[in-house]
């Protein structure tokens, strides 16, 4: 195991370079499949995929947090911002031309699946897509928060199909600490829905949770004292968390954030299942995935684990707001053994 800090450069990865000045094809596409979920038996459900780049490029799922979904940037199929345009797209670490990039939309993310979810029936449901595309074994799994949990799980339950792990901000197990902070998140979704006010619910639980993604010291920095408004006090950081808040709740279902929400609680995998090489990624501030927890994992881990450690003012969204070294670690671990 190696340990460093990672400082925030902008790499100039190597990698593969398929002969073929056309743009990387996109293929959007669902399809159905029988899952037996792991706490809520069989169930017929629908999985929706993205597929970008040439079909002859080694394959790298990539996967984010609860909140994440298959567009990962802009493309020729699909010009919407994705989630991590900061780091898919021409010229990126994770670049279309070089990488065939497969992602998904969680299974619960639509609001249907109304069920206990563990993190291994998404790695299930991620095995059931290769064999949907034809691919026999992915170059790469590249998961932050939530989908480094699942990527976990891949890594110990379909060891054959997968080279090499990325873990960001996610680890074999739900800490306590951050099991209490989401099931606090539940609850101000079920006051309410006793109040037949799903949304305002759901926002609060959304404002509850950027405050543990982020950091006091980035509060500190950015947000000024609080003012008197109109007879009441209001802080100067209630603006940014209702705009946040709002935002969200347009976008997902209730049913969906508590499932989801419950489901990085459900995760348990045994360390030493894993005997692929896992480069994990830690950041000193993150509240919600302690560095101890990261180093207890890369200590039980049987295969190649390299760690690197980033401090960042953001966090556990260190992985969206530090693109330069995450770019970095993207490259080193990705860039093993593939001829330049």
């Amino acid at each position: 195991m190696s340990l460093a800090p990672v400082s925030c450069i902008d790499p100039t990865p190597a990698g593969p370079c398929l002969d073929d000045a056309r743009p990387p094809a996109a293929r959007r596409g669902e399809f159905d499949l029988d899952l037996a979920l792991r706490h809520a038996g069989r169930r017929r459900l629908r999985l929706r995929y993205e597929d970008v780049g040439d079909v002859r490029a080694p394959a790298v799922l990539v996967a984010g947090g609860i909140s994440a979904h298959r567009h990962l940037a802009a493309h020729a199929a699909d010009a919407a911002p994705g989630w991590w345009d900061a780091q898919v797209g021409a010229g990126r670490v994770l670049d279309p031309a070089r990488w065939r990039l497969l992602s998904i939309d969680w299974l619960g993310a639509d609001g249907s699946l109304d069920a206990p979810i563990d993190p291994a029936d998404q790695a299930a449901a991620i095995a059931a897509l290769l064999d949907h595309l034809g691919v026999g074994v992915l170059h790469g799994f590249v998961g932050s928060s939530y989908g480094a949990m699942v990527g976990l799980q891949f890594a110990a339950n379909f060891p054959a199909r997968l080279d090499r792990l990325v873990a960001i901000s996610g680890t074999h197990r739900a800490h306590p600490y951050a099991s209490a902070w989401r099931a606090l998140q539940r609850r101000a979704v079920a006051l309410g829905a006793l109040q037949c006010d799903d949304v305002d619910g759901l926002v609060l639980a959304r404002q509850l949770a950027l405050l543990s993604y982020r950091t006091p010291e980035e509060f500190g920095e950015r947000f000024g004292p609080a003012r008197v408004v109109e007879g009441r006090v209001r802080v100067a950081a209630e603006d940014y968390l209702d705009h946040c808040g709002n935002a969200y709740a347009q976008r997902t279902p209730p049913v969906a954030f508590l499932r989801l929400s419950e489901s990085i609680d459900l995760q348990d995998v045994d360390p030493a299942r894993i005997a692929i090489p896992v480069t994990l990624v830690a950041v000193e501030q993150d509240r919600l995935v302690p560095l101890a927890e990261v180093y207890a994992l890369a200590q039980h881990l049987r295969g190649e684990t390299r760690l690197r450690v980033l401090r960042s003012r953001y966090g556990h969204d260190a992985f969206l707001k530090e693109p330069g070294a995450i770019a970095a670690v993207l490259a080193e671990a990705l860039d093993a053994g593939v001829p330049a």
